[in-house]
């Protein structure tokens, strides 16, 4: 029997944790590269680098024990309002208690027009079935909560939070063992074109929006006019004898 697996980092050690964590940390890699600001957090996975490609210079990792630059717990974030461009969020909500509330956490840290990038297993592919199969104390990471995409983004619109881009990974089945991972290796490449939403893993995008003052604009139509009526003038009539006497007079 295998030994079970106590916490996620033991699990990312793993063939197939270390499977989903390369190609995590390709697509973390290539999103936080084009994003700017002052300030960005990475909540969760603090013994992996998620931010090593950002641009953003302050740059930290929150952890709820050692391996974090930061100390706290992610429900309850030591951060101002609205002072966080960017927070990258792996696979924190289905391990978390209260998943809502480290959301609205993430949002009031974030700034108007910041992001957060999340990624999270998907319960509608081959993982989300396996997990159904697998006992309660089965370990990481089958203990989680697998979060639908839908349902995430609902709480996201509902915090103010448009979601803008997202895509899957990781198509092959959870083989334990890395020579069936190699077989199935095949399913990675065909997954995005043949069964785009089969992926075990998914990422998402979101930006927060703020509801500011609308803006009074003229009235740029030409408004429709009437042609102006020429007013009556005035005409001197003259009488005819008097129109003869003076033209007598000027003969």
């Amino acid at each position: 029997m295998a030994e079970m697996i106590c916490t996620l980092q033991q699990w990312l050690t793993t063939p197939l944790g270390q499977y989903v964590l390369a190609r995590e940390q390709d697509y973390f890699d290539r999103m936080v590269a084009n994003i700017f600001g002052f300030n960005a957090l990475q909540l969760g996975m603090s013994e992996q680098d998620l931010l090593r490609n950002c641009r953003i210079p302050k740059c930290y990792r929150v952890a709820d024990g050692g391996g974090g630059d930061v100390v706290a717990d992610v429900a309850s974030l030591p951060f101002a309002n609205q002072s966080i461009d960017l927070v990258v969020m792996p696979h924190v909500l289905e391990f978390a208690s209260h998943p809502h509330q480290v959301l609205r956490e993430v949002t009031r840290v974030l700034m108007p027009e910041g992001r957060v990038i999340m990624s999270g297993f998907n319960p509608w592919s081959l993982w989300g079935a396996r997990r159904k199969f697998q006992q309660a104390d089965a370990g990481y990471p089958w203990c989680g909560q697998f979060i639908n995409l839908p349902r995430l983004k609902d709480w996201l619109s509902l915090l103010g939070c448009e979601t803008e881009a997202g895509r899957m990974c990781c198509y092959a089945p959870p083989f334990i063992r890395e020579p069936w991972l190699q077989r199935f290796a095949f399913m990675e490449a065909a997954g995005d074109r043949w069964w785009a939403m089969g992926g075990g893993v998914y990422f998402i995008q979101a930006i927060k929006r703020v509801q500011g003052m609308r803006l009074i604009t003229p009235n740029w139509r030409e408004p429709v006019t009437k042609a102006a009526a020429m007013a009556p003038t005035a005409r001197k009539v003259v009488n005819l004898n008097q129109y003869r006497k003076l033209k007598h007079t000027d003969e």
